[in-house]
């Protein structure tokens, strides 16, 4: 099997991993990673050039750098023969019923960044070539953080994993945040955490082999059980293991009375997240939001919580998919404490902390 997927949790290392990959890959061997986020790609190229030196055959491209240069620059021909792609659109969108250039491109010819993803693919559909120029190029692609990918991209990857390029992809689908097209309709039913599913049927295809990675090296026991927990076991998610043995003196899961706040944060500095710019007013802190602060590290984390998250902690009640993979991040940027402001603790087992 020359096509793979490492499902690894929070702190698993998943980067760190393909940058080690690439520094004991044979420099005959010509390998791109493809990754969405400007702040994974400056940490990727940092991390290769201190650790693997300065390598011909390795290339870092953003997801939208590696369809414009390789999809939509060289083929825009085989769709729209007259029209050359004159830049990128991010924030633009066509208008709802546009069709053909006008579905794709603005009037200067700048793709929107919504719709890439289908022009790309659609271009794979008009001409093997494409393809055949990657293959010729390209002896594996590494995607990290590959659960931020939605729509057409899946059929982007369908076909890279039908093609003589080896494949090989890391990420976290509880971490699903974050996405390239989140108001795109196809494939809406493999968005975010769901893209298991969709990793699950090309397994069951022969087409890939998926390994999980339980192993964090970030948090300590008590947080990583604790971010099992927010997902229901019908999931199937395997449980974590930690190995943060650290003592700090205060070390764990923790409830916290809104009144004790003030002297928790005084004590212990915490970094304090919140869901949105629009929650936690009453808390005059320095917060941080749970999806921007996804890809960090904190020593300790106080949440604010959501309603939703309140009925999990008090009542047991699951939170929906999207909703426990942006909690999931936010408990899990803790190495050594998590504290969550909840007042009344109901039938929740974790110890209150109290000055």
């Amino acid at each position: 099997m020359s096509n793979h997927l490492t499902l690894a949790v929070a702190g698993g290392r998943k980067t760190q991993g393909l940058v080690e990959y690439c520094k004991a890959a044979p420099p005959e061997r010509c390998i791109v990673i493809v990754t969405f986020t400007q702040t994974n790609q400056q940490e990727i190229r940092r991390r290769l050039g201190a650790q693997a030196g300065d390598r011909h055959n390795l290339e870092v491209l953003g997801w939208y750098t590696f369809l414009l240069r390789h999809f939509a620059q060289p083929f825009l021909r085989f769709k729209f023969p007259n029209l050359r792609v004159g830049g990128f659109d991010y924030d633009g969108r066509p208008y709802r019923m546009a069709k053909g250039r006008d579905r794709y491109m603005n009037r200067n010819n700048q793709v929107y960044g919504c719709e890439l993803g289908r022009l790309a693919y659609e271009l794979i559909e008009a001409t093997p070539a494409l393809l055949r120029r990657l293959e010729c190029m390209y002896d594996e692609i590494l995607i990290d953080e590959v659960q931020d990918l939605s729509g057409y991209d899946w059929e982007i990857i369908h076909a890279l994993l039908n093609s003589q390029i080896d494949v090989r992809m890391v990420g976290d689908v509880r971490q699903a945040v974050l996405s390239t097209n989140p108001r795109g309709q196809k494939n809406k039913r493999y968005g975010y955490g769901a893209a298991l599913e969709w990793f699950k049927d090309r397994e069951a295809d022969g087409l890939l082999d998926i390994h999980y990675a339980t192993t964090t090296y970030r948090c300590r026991t008590e947080i990583a059980t604790f971010s099992d927990s927010i997902f229901d076991v019908a999931w199937g998610f395997p449980g974590t293991t930690s190995e943060n043995a650290k003592l700090s003196g205060h070390d764990g899961v923790f409830l916290i009375h809104s009144k004790h706040v003030d002297e928790y944060v005084e004590r212990f500095q915490p970094q304090c997240l919140r869901y949105s710019s629009n929650s936690a007013k009453q808390y005059p802190l320095e917060f941080m939001n749970f999806k921007v602060c996804k890809g960090a590290t904190f020593e300790r984390v106080l949440i604010a919580p959501t309603k939703n998250i309140e009925d999990f902690i008090k009542k047991n009640v699951y939170l929906e998919l999207a909703s426990a993979a942006v909690f999931y991040v936010a408990v899990t940027r803790a190495k050594q404490s998590l504290a969550i402001i909840i007042d009344q603790p109901g039938a929740s087992a974790l110890p209150v902390w109290v000055p």
